[in-house]
């Protein structure tokens, strides 16, 4: 195909070597059939030549794919999209906030198509029967924990006709910034509740014993997912989290949780076979809590009351503990909003702690709280920062796949491998 020379572009690149000046010429077709030919192989009537020896001409954002991962990482390690168009310009990539949000926003998607895509064939294969397990299993606990964590969500257009605001679809950037009326931006957004899930194993603990003899664990391999939507959505992302850890191949299998209804709706539907466990810690809160109710916030009472049922439930003495609670003056009920009772025998299969403990399961779910912090509080849900709900959905399934470890498996391969079928790794130049 003959070509003609359109336009040039004088510009520079940073190397190691130093500033290197390069001529990025465009060239048009000469004929309305040779430009047809163009936009039928794809491209929009001209060509630039040395994006095609780069094999950027047909990606997003002119960048190669290393760079539009490395950005995408930058962006999660960072605070802030502002955050990390420093972190970049240090390395030598000079790029704005506003395409640091698109190229984190491009990649996010993927990331999180892919994961859909598995759970959606993790669902099938569960409602078709088709799982196959190994006969020998692993003499080890694999662990499921599951727990919230609440992200500022606002709507795309705060303000009809506000083009800070329409202009910016991220992210985190503190209220005052974005010059907006307070009474009418706060109708518009609202907390919505991210749910993280986490599987890990006992064949990938580190074990040690401190200097006061107590014997202490570290986990050296855990894998997320985190989503923000309907519980039926994200029941399915942690469905095919379970199948890729190996549920199925492990002797026994353990879900702890806070005991929030739909995780109990969640367990009964797709692991049936294995324990539930409240988390203790969450079951003492809401006993201190309802103790500081119905004695008033007298320390001395409240404390050595909740202290007493604790202790009870921990040696699964569960009747003697219901019979203490439930002896007390309706006077005294009336004073927590609370029905413990009632908590506690709903989740009176989910708290037989002696038991547990004589297995050697763990009763805790500090490692998925401690991780709400890490995977989504700390790039999230830090101070002032109000999200739109697409941008924190890509954010925290990136953010999932960064503290998993799972980086160069799940989101640079889904990344090549989406462009290589769409485009090629390198766009040829028309012949």
């Amino acid at each position: 195909m003959r070509v003609k020379k359109w336009r040039y572009y004088r510009n520079s690149i940073v190397s190691l070597v130093g500033r290197i000046p390069y001529e990025r010429a465009a060239l048009r077709a000469s004929t309305p059939k040779e430009a047809q030919r163009l936009e039928v192989l794809g491209y929009k009537g001209y060509v630039y030549p040395i994006d095609e020896m780069l094999g950027v001409a047909r990606l997003p954002f002119s960048m190669t794919l290393g760079a539009m991962l490395k950005v995408a990482k930058e962006a999660c390690r960072a605070e802030s999209y502002e955050d990390a168009q420093e972190r970049l310009t240090e390395v030598g990539i000079v790029i704005n906030d506003d395409t640091i949000r698109a190229v984190t926003n491009t990649v996010g998607e993927l990331v999180l198509a892919n994961e859909k895509k598995a759970a959606d064939e993790a669902f099938s294969a569960f409602n078709t029967g088709r799982w196959s397990f190994p006969e020998k299993q692993k003499p080890h606990i694999l662990y499921f924990e599951v727990d919230g964590a609440m992200v500022h969500i606002r709507k795309k257009k705060e303000r009809e006709g506000d083009s800070e605001v329409n202009k910016s679809k991220d992210d985190g950037i503190p209220k005052d910034s974005r010059r907006l009326n307070p009474e009418k931006s706060e109708k518009k957004s609202a907390w919505k509740e991210n749910k993280l899930g986490m599987a890990f194993s006992t064949d990938n603990l580190l074990w040690w014993t401190d200097k006061h003899g107590v014997k202490q664990h570290r986990i050296l391999k855990r894998d997320y997912i985190s989503y923000i939507g309907e519980v039926n959505e994200f029941s399915k992302l942690m469905l095919s989290l379970a199948l890729r850890n190996g549920y199925g191949s492990y002797g026994e299998t353990v879900i702890i949780s806070d005991g929030a209804t739909w995780i109990r709706e969640m367990k009964n539907e797709f692991f049936p076979d294995a324990q539930q466990i409240l988390d203790y810690w969450h079951l003492c809160e809401n006993v201190s809590n309802f103790a500081k109710a119905v004695f008033a916030m007298d320390e001395t009472k409240y404390k050595p009351w909740t202290d007493e049922i604790c202790a009870l439930l921990k040696n699964s003495r569960t009747g003697e503990a219901l019979g203490k609670i439930k002896g007390l003056s309706k006077r005294q009920l009336s004073k927590s909003s609370q029905n413990l009772a009632q908590y506690i025998e709903n989740n009176i299969d989910n708290i037989d702690y002696a038991t547990y403990l004589a297995k050697g399961y763990f009763i805790g779910s500090g490692a998925i709280e401690s991780s709400n912090r890490t995977v989504v509080q700390g790039r999230v849900k830090l101070p002032g920062m109000r999200w739109n709900m697409e941008s924190a959905l890509n954010v925290i399934t990136l953010m999932a796949k960064l503290k998993s470890n799972r980086w160069e498996q799940d989101v640079v391969n889904a990344v090549h491998r989406h462009y290589e079928l769409q485009h090629g790794r390198r766009c040829s130049f028309p012949q």
